[in-house]
């Protein structure tokens, strides 16, 4: 009979138990499992600045460095082979034009003197760059891979201003640009720029 009485409340726990998980979502079976993160944040806004820069044209790029430090007698070497993502984007800083670059005399035309054309950015994008292969002697991986970004990150702006990005930039500044202005003043548009290019 004490048997009896003893599993019935067992039964009614179990029951209860079952009920309670139930009611409150608690899965006692991922009790150890975390739930949630919970992050916590301390920003302060440092500075406001006036941005005038028009970005008009981007570079994507896709590059593969190998990189190799060197050492000498036994300490084998470290290397590392990055294919690596980045863009470079070129733009025009409006804030320069003032009403000086501005010529009005002729009753049809407007002659607009432009800023030179800029290297607005340029930046490897690691979320879309792997390491391919990669063997480390004497040197930490981090500082070796490291290197081999920074490299590639001179690299990409070096072949952003050999491959004429400013020449595009100004090219497609007059495409986007013109038509507005001329819709706008109902006048002929004229851009003209500094003689020569500044590689910035």
């Amino acid at each position: 009979m004490r048997a009896v009485q003893i599993g019935i409340i067992i039964f009614f726990l179990v029951i209860g138990v079952f009920v309670v998980w139930k009611l409150t979502d608690i899965d006692i079976f991922e009790t150890g499992k975390p739930v949630k993160s919970v992050y916590n944040h301390s920003i302060v806004l440092e500075k406001i600045e006036e941005l005038g820069k028009l970005e008009l044209v981007k570079f994507s790029y896709r590059d593969v460095i190998e990189h190799i430090k060197e050492y000498k007698n036994w300490i084998t070497n470290s290397k590392v082979v990055l294919i690596v993502s980045g863009e470079a984007v070129g733009c025009i800083d409006l804030k320069k034009i003032t009403k000086t670059n501005i010529d009005e005399t002729r009753k049809d035309t407007i002659i607009l003197q432009m800023p030179e054309p800029e290297l607005c950015y340029y930046k490897i994008d690691q979320s879309k760059s792997r390491i391919y292969d990669s063997s480390y002697g004497m040197t930490d991986a981090a500082t070796v891979i490291g290197e081999a970004y920074k490299a590639a990150e001179i690299n990409l702006r070096k072949t952003a201003l050999e491959s004429g990005i400013l020449e595009q930039t100004k090219k497609n500044a007059e495409t986007m640009l013109k038509p507005l202005l001329e819709g706008l003043s109902k006048k002929k548009i004229i851009f003209k720029y500094p003689s020569k290019v500044t590689k910035k």
